[in-house]
């Protein structure tokens, strides 16, 4: 890939993460309150659905950003005309990689999101200088290895899979999908992951609403999914399932076809140009 596809890389992805984090925002409320300590009627139920929203528009652009244009430069890196075999597993380093670059800039901003989503009273920036001055910096990034180790399982399955289903329905049809078909691949891809890696979205949640100086708030996934487990078992590991997953298949289908197109007209734009 070129100069000018990374570029377009980045400019895709960031306006496609925009779309999706501002669109789905409160489905991602809903979730969240869902999973978590107090309970979903405590935590603000439906009241104040948008709270939180301006640390999700400040971190969508470079985090989405980040992560598109780590993804595109390690698939790039890593082409070497091999077999078609060692495609996914390809399409896997390159999202894991992405994902820990772009949760560098997700994890703040999930941080303030979520205490704004479960204290809909407190203001963004209130919520963001409390934690500076408790917590410190470190306080940010509370929930960073829990993020992590959920995003890396999540693009593990999804990104694989809306590879292999774009290929294959390219092959099916003759020709190279369509971004709208690009973006029902997504929609699939996005919901399937968001099942299976629920039980790590709960872990996160718990971690970045603990209260600071807490057991919870240390960030051990297994020790957070294990005191989950023994009050509400295997009820309380999926809670929130169905919110997420929707939020995601709705996600998928416009946070990857948004990026599709929008690759595709920044690419044919330069290409024009002189």
């Amino acid at each position: 890939m070129d100069r000018p596809g990374f570029a377009a890389s980045l400019v895709a992805g960031g306006i496609a993460g925009v779309s999706v984090d501002l669109i789905l925002f409160p489905l991602d409320t809903i979730k969240t309150r869902l999973q978590s300590p107090q309970g979903f009627i405590k935590a603000g139920g439906f009241h104040g659905i948008y709270a939180g929203v301006p640390s999700a528009a400040i971190g969508s652009f470079p985090n989405a950003a980040a992560f598109f244009i780590t993804y595109e430069y390690v698939k790039w890196f890593l082409h070497t005309g091999s077999s078609s075999y060692m495609t996914p597993v390809k399409h896997m380093l390159a999202a894991s990689a992405g994902e820990v670059v772009a949760c560098l800039i997700r994890v703040p901003s999930e941080v303030v999101k979520q205490r704004a989503q479960v204290s809909a009273s407190s203001r963004t920036f209130q919520i963001f200088s409390n934690i500076l001055g408790e917590e410190g910096i470190q306080g940010l990034y509370r929930g960073y290895k829990s993020t992590v180790l959920r995003e890396i399982p999540f693009s593990l399955v999804q990104f694989p899979l809306w590879e292999s289903l774009k290929a294959l329905w390219s092959w099916r049809q003759d020709h190279v999908v369509d971004s709208w078909q690009s973006a029902v691949c997504g929609a699939f891809a996005g919901g399937f992951a968001a099942a299976v890696t629920t039980p790590l979205d709960v872990a996160k949640t718990r971690i970045m609403l603990a209260k600071a100086g807490s057991s919870a708030a240390g960030g051990s996934v297994l020790s957070a999914l294990h005191e989950v487990w023994r009050s509400h078992g295997l009820a309380g590991l999926f809670a929130g399932v169905f919110p997420r997953m929707a939020a995601i298949s709705l996600g998928g289908f416009i946070f990857l076809g948004a990026y599709d197109q929008t690759h595709s007209f920044l690419l044919k734009v330069s290409r024009q140009s002189p």
